[in-house]
């Protein structure tokens, strides 16, 4: 069973732009965050971009803020990543997660809290 698919990924050069998407099937309705984390070849995952399902409120990291929009569509159940200002270290595969449940702000930067994650989409960068 499926519930979170991205899609997407692709190449695109330093400088340029790229939306990834994920699709959401699974709690919906018990849903409190929607978060985008990365990860590149070496390199431990890490956290992007986070989002409250209810109020849009949304969080960044310190190295993606001013160039990534996180957004979401509660009517499709989806979650977008708008990418601007592309740099190579921006290079990973981009997982979608999901909170089913209560998680504080505090908490929401690292993996262990989350209940369902996507397969992955390969961002490339070309400097």
């Amino acid at each position: 069973q499926v519930q979170l698919v991205e899609s997407g990924g692709g190449l695109v050069q330093a400088g340029g732009s790229l939306r990834v998407s994920c699709a959401d099937s699974g709690r919906t309705f018990s849903t409190y965050w929607m978060a985008w984390f990365r990860q590149a070849p070496g390199k431990e995952r890490e956290f992007v971009a986070a989002i409250r399902w209810s109020s849009g409120s949304t969080y960044y990291a310190d190295s993606v803020k001013d160039r990534f929009t996180i957004s979401r569509d509660r009517t499709k159940n989806a979650v977008y990543l708008q990418m601007n200002s592309l740099k190579f270290e921006d290079t990973a595969v981009y997982y979608c997660a999901a909170a089913r449940s209560y998680l504080p702000p505090q908490s929401i930067r690292i993996m262990a809290p989350y209940d369902d994650w996507g397969q992955g989409t390969q961002v490339t960068v070309s400097s």
